[in-house]
């Protein structure tokens, strides 16, 4: 990242813009950086101006506590306001339930596309949403970095045996710095089910997108985003997954904010 501006707490945020045309901020997801989504600036620069950031507390970029998520919202109102006043944006993941709350605020955003937002989608994913918000709290107030990555890798599926194979790896390091972020995720996710209320006062067009060999729950939270908002669009990818391939997305993604 080689630019900084300061968001309305004073937070430096580190970002980096390529392209030229409409702006398009991506919005990265929990357990990541800017680099997590940079592979999509490449294609889609091509045909637009592409800012890639570093959440706060990540990365480049700098924190200011308390966190609350408003101060995240700020933080793209700062981003857009510096590159243009206006843009539309793309968030992964978490970060898409972020990029959802910016467009409900106000903000100065003309459309909105989302990969795979995890909003639970039955008592038993609240549930477990709760007891993983819980002790994932409890193990960042007792300093426990490891141990929330590793909550968090469980609340994604991953099998014992690869987590324990992932702390003794080279980048187990990385993923422990970005710990602490993961409960500014968790905020950002709310108590983890569809926000409706809160969708259904999005003006502008949203794209919801899933791949079809994700879980069917995750294709789920996709379409009720979809069926959320007043001008929402749902889609599927073929043959993806919650780790989809850039070189497939970016063209759903360029034809949407084309529009």
């Amino acid at each position: 990242m080689d630019q900084n501006i300061s968001s309305r707490d004073g937070t430096t945020l580190a970002h980096e813009s390529a392209g030229r045309g409409a702006t398009i901020v991506l919005v990265s997801g929990a357990m990541s950086t800017g680099a997590t989504v940079a592979p999509l600036a490449a294609p889609l620069s091509e045909r637009f101006r592409v800012v890639v950031y570093d959440r706060r507390g990540r990365g480049a970029s700098g924190d200011t506590p308390p966190y609350a998520v408003e101060r995240e919202v700020e933080d793209l109102a700062a981003l857009i306001e510096a590159t243009g006043g206006e843009a539309a944006l793309y968030g992964v993941s978490s970060g898409g339930a972020l990029a959802l709350r910016a467009a409900a605020s106000g903000l100065p955003v003309r459309q909105v596309a989302v990969y795979e937002t995890p909003y639970a989608m039955s008592e038993e994913h609240l549930a477990e949403r709760a007891r993983y918000t819980e002790r994932l709290t409890a193990a960042l107030e007792e300093g426990r970095r490891g141990d929330a990555v590793e909550l968090f890798l469980q609340l994604t599926g991953l099998d014992d045996a690869v987590i324990q194979s992932a702390r003794q790896s080279p980048m187990w390091a990385g993923m422990d710095a970005l710990a602490p972020s993961l409960a500014y995720d968790d905020a950002v996710m709310g108590g983890g089910g569809v926000p409706r209320e809160m969708l259904a006062s999005i003006e502008v067009p949203v794209l919801s997108i899933a791949g079809d060999a994700s879980p069917a729950w995750m294709r789920q939270a996709a379409k009720a985003i979809a069926e959320s908002v007043p001008r929402g669009a749902y889609r599927t990818l073929e043959g993806q997954t919650h780790m989809v391939e850039p070189d497939v997305l970016a063209p759903v993604l360029a034809e949407f904010f084309s529009r």
